[in-house]
């Protein structure tokens, strides 16, 4: 069989776009039909899996939903004893993703022409990370697809689930800052220049605090946009300058020595780390290349090259856990478990407890953080508010000392 890229119109007059595998392109345009479609043109892509593997589909990526979805169902189909290409083709035929199916044709095309799945995998870089293809090579070679990919579709879960968690977590103390902005936006524009209009037309000697709030009100009124677009600009600027690779270096070593997002920053990337490692080396990857799978994951520019420097250090006969103690950077519970580990010759065990350790960690000071946040930002609006007040008041006052 072949891939054939098709465009077709359905039942409304609308243009469908897909990837379809066939013996012939009559044979596409039959399918097409069945399913109720009418086709317009039906190209072949012979010889072309892997020449897009780098270019044009192959840079195609994934949503963490979509592949945590695709590696559960392979998992149990392969465990059902489908062939590779029964799989891919079941998978295809329930996928309701135009992007996922164009991506499994792909690679059941190259299975069929002779591809082994790793190297079908490998040609589509930004849908699969690094951890799909070692794995998946040690699946193959080990003669235990099924076990693998059952590692992996846990893995893509727990990750999922992480993230959500910490993504949950967030949203609240996002909309309360957003919230407290915008009331106090309301306050300088709109409320406060109004009521103290009343008593600059008295002409007395406003107090220093009402002062300071209508040079703000006026500079807000009359700057306010002017501020915001070069706000804008300056974030815009600071989002790609942080992205060249000194200054990102240096921008994620500050990250590591303040207090609280040090531990944040560290606890997130320790716990991918672990959970990379612990599901690569229990399916039998390597150490090495297991390594260099879970560097990747490593968001943390100053985290990762202390990885780098780890790897390089096993190559040449250290410990893992000694390699990791000497970088100082990472916790001393996943050192030590990651010792015990290598000691006691169950080091994908300990480092799987260490990942979940490092999640629960990270988990619990997040919601710590979130619970202060809260107090914290009412305390903020309570002392904004009440200088506000003052400043409205204490012109009152004076009027009513005057007026005695």
């Amino acid at each position: 069989m072949a891939a054939f890229e098709y465009e077709a119109l359905d039942g409304r007059g609308r243009t469908r776009k897909g990837v379809a595998t066939a013996d012939s392109p009559r044979q596409v345009r039959q399918q097409l039909r069945e399913q109720g479609l009418t086709p317009t043109r039906v190209d072949a892509v012979e010889g072309k899996s892997r020449r897009e593997g780098v270019s044009g589909i192959g840079r195609i990526r994934l949503s963490v939903a979509d592949l945590t979805v695709i590696t559960r169902q392979f998992a149990t189909l392969i465990g059902s004893d489908l062939t590779v290409e029964e799989t891919l083709r079941a998978l295809i035929a329930q996928s309701e993703s135009q992007k996922v199916k164009k991506i499994l044709t792909r690679i059941r095309a190259m299975v069929m022409e002779g591809t082994s799945l790793t190297e079908a995998i490998g040609a589509f870089p930004d849908a699969f990370p690094g951890i799909y293809r070692a794995s998946v090579l040690a699946g193959e070679q080990s003669g235990k697809l099924a076990i693998v990919l059952e590692r992996l579709a846990d893995f893509t879960e727990a990750r999922q689930a992480l993230s959500q968690r910490v993504g949950v977590a967030l949203i609240y103390p996002v909309i309360l800052m957003v919230m407290a902005f915008s009331i106090v936006m309301f306050l300088f524009i709109y409320v406060i220049p109004k009521v103290v209009k009343v008593f600059q037309d008295t002409g007395q000697d406003l107090p220093v605090i009402t002062q300071v709030f209508i040079a703000m009100t006026d500079f807000l009124q009359q700057y306010g946009l002017v501020t915001l677009v070069l706000l804008i600009a300056v974030g815009i600027a600071t989002t790609f300058f942080l992205r060249l690779p000194k200054p990102q270096y240096q921008f994620h070593g500050l990250l590591l020595r303040i207090p609280g997002i040090r531990r944040l920053s560290r606890g997130l990337n320790t716990a991918r780390m672990a959970r990379t490692l612990a599901i690569m080396v229990g399916s039998g990857v390597p150490l090495l290349p297991a390594m260099n799978a879970s560097r990747d994951v490593i968001t943390n520019r100053v985290l990762r090259r202390a990885m780098a420097t780890a790897t390089d250090e096993v190559r040449e006969g250290v410990s893992l856990g000694k390699a990791l103690d000497r970088s100082k950077l990472y916790p001393p519970i996943l050192v030590q478990m990651v010792s015990s580990g290598e000691a006691s010759g169950k080091l994908g065990e300990m480092l799987d407890k260490a990942a979940s350790t490092q999640e629960r960690e990270l988990e619990a000071r997040i919601a710590v953080m979130v619970g202060i946040f809260e107090p914290v930002m009412i305390l903020v609006m309570g002392g904004i508010v009440m200088l506000i007040v003052l400043a409205i008041l204490l012109p009152i006052f004076d009027i009513n000392q005057l007026v005695q």
